[in-house]
């Protein structure tokens, strides 16, 4: 199973493996006070799309559309994470709203 997590939300055993999957770190916390198992920069969109995107509402059918296709044309990045989920959860963290 694969569950999603804020950066600024508490860590607790269910979530089992946590990957932070973003190009930057998250604002405000410490590297301490983040567990995490992996920082896989690389599944996060690319910095252009992010840019592009802009955090406009009106983009996000697009947005999801070219990541797919980011995420297709490259997966050696993410097919780990299909690895790490077989009998287990893992969380993917995020700290974009």
């Amino acid at each position: 199973m694969i569950v999603l997590k804020r950066a600024y939300e508490r860590a607790t055993p269910k979530d089992g493996k946590r990957f932070l999957i973003e190009r930057l770190w998250p604002r405000g916390v410490k590297k301490s006070a983040l567990p995490l198992d992996d920082w896989l920069k690389d599944v996060a969109p690319s910095t252009e799309l992010r840019k592009w995107f802009s955090h406009d509402p009106a983009k996000w059918g697009e947005f999801q559309s070219r990541y797919r296709a980011e995420l297709e044309h490259q997966p050696q990045r993410w097919k780990p994470l299909l690895s790490a989920t077989r009998n287990r959860t893992i969380t993917l963290v995020f700290s974009s709203h």
